[in-house]
């Protein structure tokens, strides 16, 4: 637990500003690269910024906005949450993080998954019917290509490669994760790539996620791996009190409920169900106390590498500004006290 990473990801929701006002995407996005500065400034160790194609959200491009930040920060680690490799090329996902990872000095990682949501499938002119053999075909390739030896693959999705190399070759190689949101046959393959497990907790308990720890463990003894690293990433709102929080959040949580809802065939919300999320569930919402104190009980629970904050709720910009400002400034400290 001593070496405990703390970080940061956003989805590029869109955000309001104190008027009401949906800002546009050219606004949230030079927001986020501010964000990024200002983690790095509080001397957080990762900044993650999600892909997604839909109007609800600014960024598509993530490693546009983290080379952004890479030009205005010294130390964080910066990396994608997620890239979705199924309706993209691995061989441009490794030269674009590659290219990251030159101009930052070493700093890029990737973390590859499905995604959320499925509008980059017809967009990029791909069958949803291919779900899941596009994400092992392009999770195998891109294995292959971050050795940056000559790579030679075939496979049904994209044409085969034959003795290739790619370009440009890093210092140290790209680390990469893959996001998954509590499927064991994901964590299982996880492991047989050696990629790092970042598990998506959004809702329940944290402990229900235990399981895939233990299964990501025996999986990769058994296959003969290495042990990789394993991250965790929940949403939260940190503010100065308690009730400040949930009042400023509730109403923007409501309705993102219920718009995904609709769209996924989810359940409305039931009364209670915000509090129990807060209380029980996968909501770190709160002062900062009762934030850190949440954060502890998980990491004893789940014995991970690092946290990750979700913190583009559905608040304004300055208010998300000031939860990165007390995750850093206090969240993290009290949490690295009480378990210490």
């Amino acid at each position: 637990m001593s070496t405990i990473e703390f970080g940061l990801d956003t989805f590029g929701g869109v955000t309001t500003n104190d008027a009401g006002q949906q800002l546009s995407h050219p606004e949230v996005i030079r927001d986020l690269v501010e964000d990024g500065v200002v983690a790095d400034q509080l001397g957080l160790d990762f900044f993650g910024v999600g892909e997604h194609h839909r109007p609800d959200f600014a960024v598509s491009s993530p490693e546009m906005v983290l080379a952004a930040i890479a030009a205005r920060t010294e130390r964080l680690r910066l990396g994608s949450a997620v890239t979705v490799l199924s309706s993209d090329d691995p061989v441009r996902v490794y030269e674009r993080f590659a290219t990251l990872d030159a101009l930052s000095g070493g700093r890029a990682e990737i973390v590859a998954g499905r995604g959320s949501f499925i509008e980059s499938f017809p967009l990029f002119g791909y069958d949803l019917g291919d779900y899941e053999v596009l994400f092992e075909e392009k999770l195998e390739l891109l294995a292959a290509l971050v050795k940056e030896e000559p790579v030679t693959w075939t496979g049904t999705t994209r044409a085969g490669l034959t003795d290739q190399r790619v370009f440009p070759t890093t210092a140290n190689g790209l680390p990469v994760w893959v996001g998954v949101g509590g499927s064991p046959e994901s964590v299982v393959r996880t492991a047989r790539h050696g990629f790092g497990l970042f598990l998506a907790i959004i809702g329940g308990p944290a402990d229900r996620f235990a399981p895939f720890l233990d299964l990501f463990e025996r999986a990769q003894d058994q296959l003969g791996v290495p042990r990789q690293r394993v991250a965790i990433h929940s949403p939260g709102l940190v503010t100065r009190t308690d009730d400040e929080a949930r009042e400023l959040l509730f109403d923007g949580w409501l309705a993102m409920r219920r718009r995904m809802g609709r769209e996924r065939g989810w359940p409305p919300p039931s009364p209670g169900d915000f509090e129990r999320e807060i209380d029980e569930g996968a909501l770190y919402v709160g002062s900062p106390e009762t934030v850190a104190a949440k954060i502890a009980r998980t990491l004893r629970t789940l014995p991970v590498d690092r946290f990750d904050l979700k913190y583009d709720q559905p608040v304004t910009h300055a208010h998300q500004l000031r939860s990165i400002e007390l995750y850093g400034e206090r969240v993290v400290p009290m949490v690295k006290d009480l378990l210490a």
